[in-house]
């Protein structure tokens, strides 16, 4: 099987060897650009399976890379931040970035980003049910099942989880939340969201025994987490 290519835009040498070695250590084929103009050449040039992006470049701002590779081009596209860049983190995901890792991350982190950022990238036609652990989500039949049991939820519960669910293992912002639910126009209204995360959280992880299944992503967004 042919390996994935994976293209690297960073400014600093040290974290493009650190993350060449950790990549061509699990089989992926890497190539670097330690320029955001020099990124986007090679993303034309090369057509990387995934790209992982400094936001902090110092050529130009990692927010208008990607706006310029979604100009053409879906391939996913994982962003390296700092600790309290939160803002930075919801202007990269809402222009277009599929995820974030924060620095310092893990190898077990970042690989486990690039195998969820990789599996949506795929073209493959949505499952009409769900499952995960003892989780089961049935789309068409808006049924939420957990352990077997049914779990009830409104309509309104239900389309929220159905967002996360469908984009399971990667972050989703507050505001695209907002504007799936319920439209353009309600992309400030946070409290709306905040209120029924809650109500969906106490009836999909009410027990004590129950393994959580959201994620807060503090200041970005909610993740839902994909059970062994």
């Amino acid at each position: 099987m042919k390996s994935k290519v994976i293209l690297v835009i960073d400014d600093e040498s040290s974290i493009r060897k650190f993350l060449r070695i950790s990549l061509e250590a699990q089989q992926f084929e890497v190539h670097e650009a330690a320029s955001g103009h020099e990124g986007i050449r090679e993303v034309a040039s090369r057509k990387p399976d995934l790209i992982i992006l400094d936001l902090g470049l110092t050529d130009m701002n990692g927010q208008d890379v990607i706006t310029k590779v979604r100009e053409w081009s879906q391939i996913p596209i994982i962003v390296l931040t700092v600790q309290d860049s939160e803002d930075d983190k919801v202007q990269a995901l809402d222009a277009g970035a599929d995820d974030y890792l924060t620095k310092p991350f893990s190898v077990p982190e970042l690989m486990a980003r690039i195998r969820v950022a990789l599996r949506h990238s795929q073209p493959t036609q949505l499952e009409a049910v769900f499952k995960s652990g003892d989780f089961e989500m049935d789309f068409a039949g808006h049924i939420v099942k957990i352990g077997g049991s049914e779990v009830k939820l409104t309509a309104t519960e239900f389309s929220l989880l159905q967002v996360l669910v469908k984009n399971a293992g990667k972050v989703v912002t507050h505001r695209m939340l907002l504007k799936e639910v319920w439209g353009p126009n309600s992309v400030e209204h946070t409290q709306y969201l905040r209120v029924y995360m809650g109500q969906i959280r106490k009836k999909l992880e009410g027990s004590a025994d129950s393994p959580e299944l959201i994620a807060t992503e503090a200041g970005v967004g909610y993740r839902f987490l994909i059970q062994k």
